[in-house]
């Protein structure tokens, strides 16, 4: 048995966004064993994988690692010559993958044999001048090899047998994979010793901005995916009008004026009582998975719904997250005047305890209103990470002590932020503090240090002034 797993080595993180790194296209019919293969590349579940075919409707791309070689797997939607609107967007997903690919895996089922979709995806990889290495999958043991060759006629040259689900020759085709790729470019040093390019700015590493990521997240079918692509300049999401048609959290970096960001679109999240089959549990858990790796969130909202129960439910996991909330109101020029004072009365009423989290109107289909987002972003990663001196801090709460004392003698003695990402603010009081009144002070601070929509965690100590 020849695991994948023996060589494998873990790839920087975000190396992707800085460096171009070859790509590799997994590619094919639909229910063949690609997100396996995926998955057993890169050492981890990055896909969902179901045993019915139609989970996988996105690209993903993945980093991984072979032989000391970075590299990006792209795992695909199957490929139909023929089928409904969703079908043909999926479809069209994966060409463009293969185009822009530097080596392409196909994929077939050595237990089904040649079909004719697998043909009609050879065709159009016969056309291209891109290595195409023909993979045949579900040989689980050795006895079942000779099914491979039954493979030769779709004219792509040897096929190699492998079982993405026990591990069993991927690693020989991990091997036939890397020989495509572009020879290494080895860093250029100067007459120090030290590679060129190595230092930025002031001598900071690569003198580029920190990578932080923005989840896209909402209830299904509220334009997540639309504001995807329209955020990203390309098609990369399916999008169709049927609910739950992102059945995984992609993801792309995108070069901004406000420095590289990281957009990662989510499945749409329901109640769990409205979750009725494996594959959306695990697009849940991946979606809340993202919400607590992101920086940021943006909760899409379909504004000609109202703020639904679903999306205060939402909110309230975002916020618990401790995750920065920019609310985007969706599909804003489909309503009246009345309708808009209604969905505005209602996230007041619903959605009060964000605070001041910033509140966009946009139409992610037309892109009216979209060019607001990133100055909101950043505006919201600004004061994620912002600290406030001491002095100041205490000369806010001594302000606000003056303008309002608290109630029954409580005082703040003495105060300091003892963290950022959030900002988290101790106060040393001489008694409990009223929620009411600690509610006063926490406006007051992000009100005097612009933290803007991003949470604020305020920890009370009781020490006697005496």
């Amino acid at each position: 048995m020849n695991s994948a797993a023996s060589r494998r080595q873990t790839p920087t993180p975000a190396s992707a966004a800085g460096t171009s790194l070859p790509v590799v296209a997994i590619v094919g019919r639909p229910n063949v064993g690609k997100s396996t293969l995926l998955n057993r590349i890169v050492g981890r579940r990055e896909a969902i994988v179901q045993e019915r075919p139609g989970v996988t409707r996105d690209r993903k791309e993945v980093e991984a690692s072979w032989s000391g070689r970075d590299f990006v797997i792209v795992d695909t939607g199957g490929w139909m010559s023929r089928g409904s609107v969703l079908d043909d967007k999926v479809s069209k997903q994966s060409e463009r993958a293969i185009a822009s690919a530097d080596v392409v895996i196909l994929v077939v089922d050595a237990s089904v044999g040649p079909t004719d979709d697998d043909e009609a995806v050879a065709r159009l990889l016969r056309k291209i001048g891109t290595p195409v290495i023909v993979v045949v999958n579900k040989v689980d043991d050795g006895g079942r090899e000779v099914l491979m060759w039954n493979f030769l006629a779709l004219g792509l040259g040897d096929p190699a047998a492998v079982s993405a689900l026990h591990g069993r020759g991927t690693g020989d085709l991990l091997d036939r994979v890397v020989e495509h790729f572009a020879p290494a470019v080895e860093p250029v040093e100067d007459g120090d010793g030290a590679a060129e390019g190595a230092a930025g700015v002031d001598g900071e590493p690569g003198g580029e901005r920190a990578l932080f990521s923005v989840a896209i997240v909402g209830r299904p079918n509220v334009g997540k995916s639309t504001l995807f692509n329209r955020l990203i300049g390309e098609d990369r999401a399916v999008v169709h009008d049927m609910a739950g048609t992102t059945r995984d959290s992609i993801d792309t970096v995108v070069t901004t004026e406000q420095g590289p960001v990281r957009f990662v679109d989510t499945a749409g999240m329901r109640r769990k009582s409205r979750i009725d089959d494996g594959t959306e549990y695990f697009s849940m858990v991946r979606a809340l998975q993202s919400v607590d790796a992101a920086d940021t969130a943006l909760l899409v909202i379909d504004a000609t719904e109202g703020i639904t129960h679903q999306d205060q439910r939402l909110a309230e996991r975002i916020d618990a997250a401790g995750c920065p909330i920019v609310v985007v109101l969706n599909k804003w020029e489909q309503l009246d005047e009345d309708g808009r004072n209604d969905v505005l009365y209602q996230l007041s009423q619903r959605l009060h305890f964000l605070g001041d989290s910033s509140i966009l109107r946009i139409s992610a289909l037309t892109g009216r209103g979209v060019h607001r987002l990133l100055p909101e972003l950043e505006k919201a990663i600004d004061a994620y990470h912002r600290r406030a001196p001491t002095r100041q801090v205490n000369d806010v709460i001594r302000r606000a002590q003056q303008a309002q004392p608290g109630p029954h003698g409580a005082r703040v003695l003495y105060a300091t932020q003892g963290a950022s990402d959030p900002p988290t603010f101790t106060l040393f009081a001489n008694k409990v503090i009223p929620p009411h009144y600690l509610r006063y002070l926490e406006r007051s601070l992000r009100e005097a240090f612009e933290l803007g929509p991003t949470p604020i965690k305020m920890r009370v100590r009781l020490r006697s002034d005496t």
